[in-house]
C-alpha cells in the first residue's frame, strides 16, 4: 500500500511540473502578457536615441552667460546639456511609448510596433463595410493604449528615473557606444534576460515565414495522429483475428 501511495505522489509531481510548464510557455506566448524589463529597457533606448540622432544633426550655436559685461560663449547645440535635457524630457521620451501598439501575429519583442496591427486593421475595415463587430468595448476607445503598452509607459518611466545617471555618463563620456549596449546590456538588464535586444523585424516576410512554419507543424502533427490511428486500427484487427 506504501508503494503505490508513493507511486502516485510522484506521478502526481510529475503531472504538475508538466502542468506548470506548459502554462509557462502559455504566458509566453501571449502577445498581450505583461512587458519584459528587455523590451521596456528596448524601447526607451529605441526612442532616446531617435531623438538624439534627429537632434545631432543641427548645426545650430547656442551662446552661454548672463552678465552684461560678461564675455558670451558660443557651444554647438549637440554638444550641449540642453540638448540631452530636451530629448528627455520635451516631452518626455517615454511619453513615445503610447505610440507603440501590440501586434499579436509578431513573436516576441516584436509585437510592440507603431501603427495599427494587422488584426485591428482588418477589424476597422469590417466595421466600415457594416459588420457588426463587438470587442466588449466602445468603438472610439479601440485605437487608446492598450493595458501592455501602458504598463511599458510605466516601467520606462522608472527606468529613467533609476538609470539617469547612467543615461548623463554615456552622453558626456561614451557615445561612441551604442546606447543600448551601454544602458540595457550593461547597466539594466540581468544577463538571461536580454534575448529580446537581438530580436530584429524584417518586413512582412517573417509574418509569412511564421504562418508557413506553424501551418507545416500543424500538418506534421496531424500526420503523425493519423498513422498513429492507423496503426492503432491494424493492431487492433490483428488482435480481434
Amino acid at each position: 500500500m506504501h508503494c503505490v501511495v508513493e507511486a502516485w505522489f510522484r506521478i502526481s509531481m510529475i503531472l504538475v511540473i508538466m502542468c506548470g510548464i506548459h502554462a509557462e510557455e502559455l504566458v509566453q506566448d501571449d502577445p498581450h502578457r505583461d512587458p519584459s524589463l528587455c523590451e521596456v529597457c528596448k524601447y526607451l533606448t529605441t526612442e532616446l536615441k531617435g531623438r538624439l540622432d534627429e537632434t545631432g544633426k543641427t548645426h545650430d550655436v547656442i551662446e552661454t552667460g548672463y552678465g552684461l559685461d560678461q564675455k558670451k560663449k558660443k557651444k554647438e547645440y549637440k554638444k550641449t546639456e540642453l540638448r540631452l535635457i530636451e530629448a528627455l524630457n520635451d516631452p518626455h521620451v517615454c511619453e513615445k511609448i503610447l505610440e507603440y501598439n501590440i501586434h499579436a501575429e509578431r513573436k516576441g519583442s516584436l509585437r510592440f510596433a507603431k501603427g495599427r496591427s494587422q488584426t485591428m486593421e482588418t477589424l476597422k475595415n469590417l466595421v466600415d463595410k457594416g459588420v457588426n463587430v463587438e470587442l466588449g468595448i466602445p468603438y472610439d476607445l479601440w485605437d487608446q493604449p492598450s493595458a501592455g503598452v501602458t504598463e511599458m509607459h510605466r516601467k520606462c518611466f522608472k527606468i529613467v528615473e533609476d538609470y539617469e545617471e547612467a543615461i548623463e555618463e554615456w552622453y558626456w563620456n561614451h557615445q561612441d557606444k551604442d546606447l543600448t549596449t551601454y544602458l540595457c546590456v550593461n547597466q539594466v538588464l540581468r544577463k538571461d534576460d536580454q534575448e529580446c535586444l537581438s530580436e530584429t523585424w524584417k518586413g512582412e516576410k517573417e509574418i509569412v515565414k511564421e504562418r508557413k512554419k506553424i501551418s507545416k507543424s500543424k500538418k506534421e502533427k496531424h500526420n503523425r495522429n493519423g498513422n498513429t490511428g492507423h496503426h492503432d486500427n491494424e493492431k487492433g484487427e490483428k488482435e480481434e483475428l
